[in-house]
């Protein structure tokens, strides 16, 4: 790409996303030379003028947007050109043209299509009658232009309407004309649905929706995403439109000049064209630009619970008993060491039918004590509560804490060739219970096991573009890893995979020479793992730690490019690296400014002191326990006016799932999470966060329940339809 290419690249990203030019610019070379999103926003801070790792993503997102947009226009180039068509003005045009929607309607007239009715009349030689009709001259009789430019003289009539067939797909062509219709759907476009005759008692989940329209630009992301799965699944008969009759006026105006016959032919033409080509193909547009918004929207909800449920607290490295409850099958019970290895398995009956409790009392216990368990991880499905109940009764020594676990995801681990590979000679209960239990130690390593999509924390995953959410998912779990770090001589090989400049390959590389070599005593020695080479060693270096290694730098997020610059600050103190990392009064002495040079500015510096201060620190908030109340175990045991403890389990735009310990997740509705305004529920609440909400209505025949976490209740706007949905997922 030349310096011209690039800086139109990067001037049109800078626009784009409001970041500045020169500091785009400077992030679009770093990510074209191979840099990932973690490392620039951690490691090039002075590249970037300290853009976020949200910024830098912006940047490497529009960056593909971009050479996506310059891949079409030269197909389009090279189409038009084989046409013989392609004058220096259209060239022009098309070359500075970045907008999409516009660069398609540029193209539409020269776009390969099936034999239309216009191409048909083509065929026949009409369109020079076709151009005559469009002069509108008042003078000229319709028949008297047939007998003179039709080559179908005798069918006068067959002759006009081919001709006006090709001035109705002109019509639905033009730009100036596709561009008005735009303006009008952005104003007043009504997105309607309405059931399927025939289909009101197969369809009841989507009853709300049997007889519903509002503005398309007032329509929340979830309420169009119901609609779309209720036409999905053949409930709902979905369409955006706008009123017709001045719309269409509005595109006659363009066409109709003047009085006669031909005029008249003009606008039958016009409507035509309005109607079967021009008004159907902008209500696809916006139906498909409507879904997409709704999409990003949707995964922007999931990504925001997906990196808070990555990002929750660890329980860290404690010898665990994780419980995968159950019924009729029993519970499993797994123990687990310090570094989540697999132990001991067992299956205990504490409640019915089987209803051995005892015999489970005095199990537990004894495991409990065999293996010096510091803590109990307890999965949150079927005969969760019940579970955890029987547990908390039991005599168990001091400080062993009881958790309540999310199961999500277990059982898609439990049967992948990843839990496979990890445990060949167990059957899927003690997988499903070992994730259960490593996910208490440390939720971040433990999750990457498992696709993101399967986790449940989001809003109509399965109904928006896939491989959107996919690469988004992922984005945040790269983000997530790479924030946290990563230990390297007990990270797993699935764990690795995420981190900066590695992927599969390596990080197996890394595993393998691991077993054969024992555990890194540096970062450096990464350079003999096999294709490892220089540039993926400067991507991941930063990310990945070695306690207690022959480099105490090695434990920190310090950069191994910047050892010698902390080696020259130890030196000016006169003291070893090791003991400026341990000694603040040695670091307060330090005045950074004299450090900086050419390559190195006050952020990364500013940084490097931040990390000598806490090396190895890990970013996530310590482990908090948490109880239900002891009096609530059911749906049936639940009046309104009750205040409960419970733990927000997903957000949506419209709200929060809170477990309160019942089985069923309440919604906390948007009008309810706060004594104000909320436009946006991840502004109130987190996923995984502890809140006291109070039961303002219980539906014991659709199992649904209604809760408040305001201070001062007052009367306050209802649900809309579609709102209160139990599930959105």
């Amino acid at each position: 790409m030349n310096d011209d290419s690039a800086s139109k690249q990067s001037l049109l990203i800078a626009q784009r996303t409001g970041l500045k030019e020169k500091y785009v610019r400077q992030v679009v070379d770093l990510l074209q030379d191979g840099a990932t999103v973690p490392f620039i926003s951690r490691y090039r801070k002075e590249a970037t003028g300290g853009m976020t790792d949200v910024e830098v993503a912006q940047v490497a997102a529009e960056l593909d947007n971009v050479n996506e947009l310059m891949h079409r226009k030269e197909f389009i180039l090279t189409t038009i050109d084989a046409q013989g068509k392609l004058t220096p003005e259209l060239r022009e045009r098309i070359e500075d043209c970045w907008d999409a929607t516009t660069l398609e309607d540029i193209y539409l007239p020269y776009k390969q299509k099936r034999r239309t009715r216009a191409q048909v009349a083509r065929e026949a030689g009409l369109e020079p009658l076709a151009d005559a009709i469009l002069k509108q001259m008042p003078n000229v009789s319709l028949k008297e232009l047939v007998q003179k430019l039709s080559p179908l003289k005798e069918d006068v009539e067959g002759s006009l309407q081919g001709a006006k067939d090709i001035i109705a797909e002109r019509v639905s062509e033009d730009e100036h004309a596709r561009q008005t219709l735009r303006t009008t759907f952005t104003i007043h476009a009504q997105i309607r649905s309405k059931v399927i005759k025939g289909k009101d008692v197969e369809g009841q989940n989507f009853r709300d929706y049997f007889d519903w329209q509002e503005p398309l630009k007032r329509c929340s992301s979830h309420r169009l995403l119901a609609m779309r799965r209720g036409e999905a699944e053949g409930i709902l008969r979905v369409d955006i439109c706008v009123d017709d009759e001045p719309a269409m006026e509005r595109i006659a105006r363009q066409f109709v000049r003047a009085g006669g016959e031909c005029s008249r032919a003009v606008r039958e033409a016009v409507e035509d064209g309005y109607k079967r080509l021009l008004e159907p193909s902008i209500s696809n547009e916006f139906g498909a630009s409507s879904k997409q918004k709704a999409d990003e929207e949707a995964i922007r909800i999931f990504v925001r619970n997906l990196e808070q449920l990555l990002m929750a607290s660890p329980l860290g490295q404690k010898r665990v008993m994780a419980i995968d409850p159950g019924f009729r099958t029993g519970c499993k019970v797994v123990c687990l060491d310090a570094e989540g290895n697999l132990l001991h398995h067992d299956v205990i009956f504490p409640h019915p039918p089987r209803a051995e409790r005892v015999k489970a009392m005095l199990t537990v216990q004894n495991l409990v004590e065999k293996y010096g368990v510091q803590a109990i991880s307890i999965g949150n499905g079927t005969a969760g509560r019940e579970t955890e109940d029987f547990v908390r009764h039991l005599d168990l020594p001091d400080g062993v804490e009881i958790y309540s676990v999310s199961e999500d995801g277990a059982s898609i681990y439990s049967a992948s060739d990843i839990a496979r590979e990890e445990f060949p000679d167990e059957d899927v209960t003690v997988r499903g219970a070992v994730s259960i239990g490593r996910r208490l130690m440390d939720p971040l390593a433990e999750l990457v096991k498992i696709d993101p999509s399967s986790i449940g924390v989001g809003q109509y995953q399965k109904d928006v573009n896939q491989t959107a959410l996919k690469k988004s998912l992922e984005d945040t779990v790269v983000s997530c890893v790479n924030r946290v770090g990563v230990n390297l001589n007990t990270a797993s090989q699935w764990l690795l995979t995420y981190v900066s400049g590695l992927g599969p390959s390596l990080a197996q590389n890394i595993v393998r020479y691991r077993r054969e070599n024992g555990p890194f005593r540096s970062r450096r020695e990464l350079m003999k793992v096999p294709r490892l080479g220089a540039k993926a060693f400067e991507q991941s270096a930063g990310f990945l730690r070695i306690k207690n290694g022959d480099v105490p730098l090695d434990n920190s997020a310090v950069h191994p490019e910047r050892y010698e610059l902390v080696e020259r600050m130890a030196r000016d103190q006169k003291c070893s690296v090791a003991e400026l990392m341990a000694d603040k009064l040695l670091r307060n002495k330090i005045n950074i400014e004299q450090y900086v040079s050419n390559d190195v500015g006050l952020p990364t510096l500013r940084d490097i002191m931040t990390e000598l201060d806490k090396p190895g620190l890990d970013p996530r908030q310590p482990l908090q326990a948490f109880a239900f109340d002891p009096t609530i175990h059911e749906i049936g045991d639940l009046r309104e006016g009750m205040v409960l403890p419970g733990i927000v389990t997903n957000i949506t735009n419209f709200g929060a799932f809170v477990d309160i310990g019942v089985h069923t997740k309440g919604l906390v509705h948007v009008s309810q999470l706060a004594d104000r305004y909320v436009k946006d529920p991840t502004t109130v609440v987190s996923l995984g966060q502890h809140v006291m909400v109070r039961v303002t209505g219980v539906d014991l025949q659709r199992e649904r329940i209604s809760l408040s976490m305001k201070q001062n209740p007052s009367i306050s706007p209802s649900p809309r339809k579609g709102e209160n949905l139990q599930s959105a997922q």
